[in-house]
């Protein structure tokens, strides 16, 4: 248990064994993959455009046919694949924020590549997400043994998971219906909200569809149980959804705002996610929690500084997400 009533033995222990070497390593090149796929797909999509005049996030689907945007896709795929099976043998709360490394890459590529300059302060907040991250991972607490996907079944199904499972419905139905129509070109927590919200509930989805993988085998058939192939079914429809929203805030505002705001959001979702479904912080001490909401806390702060710092260029000042926010 990182950072659990053990003290400073506890916290590393898990970093130690040879499963959470696994998942951590596979994380890391996850992110490397993803954050990559970021920068070849949107150069797709502006190919794409330029080829039909219709852009993504105005509804067009031209980017099907550009060879660039599917490499692309391919690169985010073998990624999603690395931090799939980095589930399997970690907990979420300790891979998740690994997924700030996704963050740098597509930044500092979005900088060369594209010219959506990155400034002094964007990298400082590029360090900050990574040094939140550092301290989440560093009290992270241990993954629970699991021997059957009915556990996970029984995690999934009790009162405050589906409580959240509900709103997170609720939410993405509003989110896409009412305010994407309206505020969608013009605000980029509304694609990035619908993405993370999907997200939180595909992570623990794909939690137990790779511990069932996992056991299947190590000689324990999961597969006869339905709830797999439930835990599947949801992967598959919250995956489908991320990539088309992600592909529209791709398409209508800045890689290096895109990025951070969907990290952040993400993260602090699916922490949550597992933090109800899994229960990670009821072995942990106050303190252990406090490090984490604090670790949490620097990664926000440093996906602002990437915010204030973005390039102008590519989004006028009157498509800024700043007026919107403060109007609340």
């Amino acid at each position: 248990m990182g950072g659990g009533g053990g003290g400073g033995d506890g916290a590393s222990g898990p970093e130690l064994s040879t499963d959470n070497v696994k998942g951590i390593v596979l994380a890391l090149l996850s992110s490397g993959f993803i954050g990559a796929s970021f920068i070849i797909k949107k150069k797709g999509l502006r190919r794409a455009a330029v080829a039909s005049g219709v852009r993504a996030g105005v509804g067009g689907y031209s980017y099907l046919m550009e060879p660039l945007w599917w490499v692309g896709m391919i690169t985010m795929i073998v990624g999603e694949v690395a931090n799939f099976v980095a589930y399997a043998f970690a907990p979420a709360v300790l891979v998740t924020p690994l997924g700030a490394l996704s963050i740098i890459v597509s930044a500092v590529l979005a900088h060369f590549i594209l010219n959506e300059r990155l400034h002094a302060l964007g990298v400082l907040g590029c360090v900050m997400c990574i040094a939140g991250s550092v301290v989440i991972v560093i009290h992270a607490p241990q993954e629970q043994e699991i021997t059957s996907v009915r556990e996970i079944w029984n995690m999934a199904t009790q009162p405050a998971f589906l409580l959240y499972v509900a709103s997170v419905i609720v939410i993405v139905f509003v989110l896409v219906f009412y305010f994407s129509p309206l505020y969608g070109q013009s605000n980029v927590l509304i694609y990035t909200a619908i993405c993370s919200l999907m997200g939180s509930l595909s992570v623990m989805s794909v939690k137990a569809l790779g511990t069932s993988l996992k056991l299947t085998f190590e000689g324990t058939n999961q597969l006869i149980y339905p709830e797999t192939w439930f835990f599947m079914l949801v992967v598959a429809t919250c995956v489908l959804t991320q990539m088309n929203y992600l592909n529209k805030a791709l398409d209508t505002f800045n890689t290096a705002i895109v990025s951070p705001i969907y990290y952040v959001m993400f993260t602090t979702l699916t922490i949550l996610a597992s933090v109800i479904m899994f229960k990670d912080w009821s072995d942990q001490s106050p303190g252990s929690i406090i490090s984490e909401i604090c670790g949490l806390i620097v990664v926000l702060s440093g996906t602002i500084l990437l915010h204030v710092t973005k390039d102008y260029e590519r989004i006028p000042q009157s498509r800024s997400v700043w007026p919107l926010l403060l109007s609340n």
